[in-house]
C-alpha cells in the first residue's frame, strides 16, 4: 500500500531521481532521443538524455563533472 508523504516544517523537499545507463561503442549509435515520464497526474514529461564519449575514464570524470553542475544548477532554482 502506497503511503502518502507528510512534510514536516524544516524537512528538506523530497525528490526522485530518473536515471539510466548503458555503454555503447560509438559507431553503433545513431540517434539518441529523449525519454518520456507519465507523471501521477496522467500528464507527460521528457527527461534529456545525454551523450558522453571517451574511454572508461574520461567518461566517468564528465560524468561526475555533469552530475555536480546539474545539482549547482538546481540549488539555484527557486523552492517550489
Amino acid at each position: 500500500m502506497a503511503r502518502k508523504l507528510k512534510l514536516v516544517k524544516g524537512a528538506a523537499q523530497r525528490s526522485a531521481l530518473i536515471y539510466g545507463m548503458r555503454i555503447f561503442a560509438p559507431a553503433e549509435i545513431a540517434l539518441v532521443d529523449d525519454a518520456q515520464v507519465r507523471l501521477a497526474d496522467g500528464s507527460k514529461s521528457r527527461v534529456t538524455m545525454h551523450l558522453i564519449e571517451g574511454t572508461r575514464a574520461q567518461i566517468r570524470r564528465q560524468l561526475m563533472q555533469s552530475i555536480d553542475a546539474f545539482f549547482e544548477l538546481l540549488d539555484e532554482e527557486p523552492a517550489r
